[in-house]
């Protein structure tokens, strides 16, 4: 493995910017009372409402990788706080599925939200075909990094 060159330096800022979003997130998590995986849970949730998928305790406890305690403790915490609701599934009323509540989406868009314009401001300066690598590669390193899982 080469430990110098223009692709050494990109994979070390890759790992700085993982660094300072994780600690972005840290933050957010203190000044609201929550524990970081809360904070994980609530994007899963929200990746899987954006998707159009419903989250059911099993699939959000497999996304974050805790067993069925943790994942249960997670949900206590986040519904106590009123961040999310706990509902009938849309599809099969059978299921018991998790939903985030507006003023979690809110909360969340207040503190992440200047973070979120400044990616997309930036984003904004590169063409589409700029984009689609910079796309390609993050896709490649998220799949590279749950390899794992």
């Amino acid at each position: 493995m080469s430990t110098e060159g223009p692709e050494m330096e990109i994979v070390h800022l890759l790992r700085a910017v993982t660094v300072e979003l994780g600690l972005h997130s840290s933050r957010f998590a203190t000044r609201n009372g929550m524990h970081p995986t809360d904070v994980r849970a609530l994007i899963a949730l929200m990746d899987a409402s954006r998707a159009g998928d419903e989250m059911t305790a099993g699939r959000l406890g497999s996304a974050l990788g805790l067993n069925s305690a943790g994942t249960t403790a997670v949900l206590d915490r986040l519904e106590g706080a009123g961040h999310v609701r706990r509902v009938r599934g849309r599809r099969d009323r059978r299921k018991v599925v998790v939903e985030v509540d507006e003023r979690a989406v809110e909360l969340g868009r207040s503190f992440f939200g200047p973070l979120i314009e400044q990616a997309v401001q930036l984003l904004r300066g590169y063409d589409e075909r700029e984009r689609a690598a910079i796309r390609g590669f993050l896709e490649g390193m998220r799949e590279a990094a749950a390899e794992d899982r």
